[in-house]
């Protein structure tokens, strides 16, 4: 099954996160099928938080890909 689901990168308590679409078996920060986006949870004024491919995302949830709770919440946030 294929999931799209956050991978943590960054530094010690500080946080950075890759949207990925990846197969349910796979590690959290381990092979992925494609990269869609980022959330950045500390992001300064002038920075971006989220940026997600919305296409990207729509299709791969059209073949089938079940969404993580998280991404959820960050995809409705995104769209507004």
């Amino acid at each position: 099954m294929i999931k799209i689901r956050l991978a943590r990168h960054g530094a010690k308590k500080k946080p950075f996160y890759k949207i990925i679409i990846s197969d349910v078996r796979s590690a959290r920060n381990g092979k992925f099928i494609e990269r869609i986006g980022y959330f950045n949870p500390f992001a300064k004024k002038n920075e971006k938080k989220i940026h997600i491919r919305i296409e990207r995302a729509q299709y791969w949830i059209q073949k089938g890909a079940k969404q993580s709770h998280r991404l959820k919440k960050l995809f409705k946030i995104s769209q507004k």
